[in-house]
């Protein structure tokens, strides 16, 4: 994949991240998953479409709570590790892009967008979005993200893989001051927000994963540079602090619903 806007259009791949990202991706917090609950997102019987599923941690996290799921993703690599991790799950898995989704009109309750909706191309996904939603039909997109600025940690792992990979724009992120995730405001409207922080728990080998698989480290470098990058990350690590460890993340929800 490449985007002119995302790492100065440099290519990449989340397939190649999938093994870590089964292993070290799944980290939203269970507050997340009940407040999204508590405003009525994923409740029994709903039919929700995650755009960008990956390995399918959204739908696995909410599947306790009876909605009716299906994940799309680009990646082959992805899905593949999605349906594994979900065999116990009624959960269906399909590869395919998010503005092209060959699904059935007027068939899902709700769209879910969990960190991926800067990846997509918003003049194709929109009307995508208007065709697949039922009436009264709602989008979720949430953004997670850790605070550099707030924490040394991050703010020190940021510039390794800047070292690594000086084209990666993922770094630098602030808090958001409760703008707004709204993705179309001409064609959208906002029915509700959350916005707050916490501290996620993790050790050296839980944040070493999570940070290869994120976009700057093992979607776009060879893997024999992402080994190197790892090794020096570690070191880091062990000079920065003992484990286990808290890195302070933001959590953004924006509920929409279309314009009538």
């Amino acid at each position: 994949m490449e985007h002119n806007k995302i790492d100065n259009g440099t290519a990449f791949d989340f397939g190649k991240t999938s093994f870590d990202y089964s292993k070290y991706r799944d980290i939203y917090p269970n507050s997340m998953y009940q407040k999204l609950y508590d405003i009525g997102i994923g409740r029994k019987n709903q039919k929700i479409l995650d755009f960008g599923t990956g390995t399918g941690v959204f739908p696995r996290a909410m599947y306790k709570y009876g909605a009716k799921f299906t994940g799309i993703d680009i990646s082959e690599e992805q899905i593949e590790y999605a349906k594994k991790l979900s065999e116990n799950m009624e959960i269906q898995y399909k590869v395919c892009s998010a503005e092209f989704t060959e699904l059935n009109s007027n068939e899902f309750d709700i769209i879910t967008s969990i960190q991926s909706f800067i990846y997509f191309d918003r003049e194709k996904v929109v009307p995508e979005i208007k065709r697949l939603l039922k009436k009264n039909g709602k989008i979720v997109v949430v953004w997670m993200a850790w605070l550099p600025y707030e924490c040394k940690i991050a703010e020190e792992t940021e510039k390794l893989v800047l070292k690594y990979n000086p084209k990666w724009t993922g770094a630098g992120y602030k808090r958001s001051n409760n703008d707004s995730l709204n993705i179309a405001p001409d064609t959208f409207e906002i029915e509700s927000e959350i916005n707050y922080t916490e501290n996620l728990e993790f050790n050296y080998e839980t944040w070493a994963g999570r940070i290869r698989a994120c976009r700057g480290v093992s979607a776009s470098l060879p893997e024999n540079t992402v080994q190197e990058f790892n090794d020096e990350h570690l070191k880091l690590l062990t000079k920065l602090t003992k484990e286990p460890f808290e890195i302070i993340h933001e959590i953004r929800i924006c509920v929409l619903r279309i314009k009538e």
